[in-house]
Formats: structure tokens, sequence, C-alpha cells
């Protein structure tokens, strides 16, 4: 079994109302500093051993974990060979 992160994230230039939002109330909670705000997922699969682990992880996200249209996805495998 390996151990495999999926990080995904709106695409930049798209807008993320949830990000503008959090930022809104740390600036209303004096987080003045605060320029920006992305809000993302991260997704943890534990994945049995296979030929192409990363690509099948891929196909994954293409098809059902993130929106390719508007989100980029960022694959990393525990113990990387």
């Amino acid at each position: 079994m390996r151990k495999v992160r999926v990080y995904i994230t709106l695409k930049q230039g798209v807008l993320d109302p949830e990000g503008k939002a959090i930022q809104t109330s740390l600036h209303s909670l004096d987080y003045p500093e605060v320029e920006d705000v992305r809000v993302g997922k991260y997704i943890e699969l534990q994945v049995k051993e296979g030929a192409d682990l990363k690509g099948r992880v891929a196909q994954m996200c293409e098809q059902l974990l993130a929106n390719p249209v508007i989100e980029d996805y960022q694959i990393e495998l525990e113990g990387a060979r």
C-alpha cells in the first residue's frame, strides 16, 4: 500500500469567493497583513501498488476528484521511488 496525497486548488485567475470571505473575516479580526487567501482541497488515498500509480491517480483526478476546467491538482506519492 502507498499513501498518496492530492492537493487541489483553483486555477490562477479563477475567483475564489470562499477565500475572499476568509480574507475579509481575517481583516475584521485585525489581521490586515493577510493579502490573499486561496482555498483548496487535500485528499489522502491508500492505494495498492501497481504499474503507473501516479498516472492512475491522475486519471482519478481528471474523472472525479478535481474539476480540470477550473482546478489544478498536484499528486504526491509517499516514499516516492
